[in-house]
């Protein structure tokens, strides 16, 4: 995807514990960057976590893939670029990609698949995320 595709993107700086003994970012830590972009443009766009949570509807990943490109060190700055689309009528996916600064080379390339439970735990997608799936294509 190219920067000016995505819906959303966040600009963040590798720290040093995030790396591993060969000087690099453990690969644990991508999905956390991965889901800390998620979590700030759904705040962006009026979806609050913690109220959904509130209201008993759980947002979770129910399929990660990453493919790994090329590592990230201490202290590069890298950007998070997603879109989210609908998979199916109880499934959504984030397209996301980890970009280095100021290069823009690619870290990870990853889709993200995640559906909504209700309280009874069961599959059911939000009117606020169906409008927001319907408003981004």
């Amino acid at each position: 995807m190219k920067p000016k595709e995505y819906a959303f993107t966040l600009e963040m700086e590798v720290r040093d514990y995030e790396c591993d003994m060969q000087g690099i970012v453990n690969n644990s830590v991508y999905q956390n960057y991965l889901e800390h972009a998620r979590h700030v443009w759904l705040k962006t766009v009026g979806i609050d976590f913690r109220e959904f949570t509130g209201r008993g509807i759980n947002l979770v990943v129910v399929r990660a893939e990453l493919d790994y490109k090329s590592p990230l060190q201490s202290g590069d700055r890298f950007m998070v670029g997603l879109t989210m689309v609908r998979e199916s009528p109880l499934r959504f996916a984030f397209y996301q990609d980890i970009l280095r600064l100021p290069d823009m080379k690619p870290a990870i390339k990853a889709k993200i698949i995640g559906t909504a439970l209700n309280q009874r735990g069961r599959p059911e997608i939000p009117e606020e995320l169906n409008q927001l799936m319907q408003a981004d294509g």
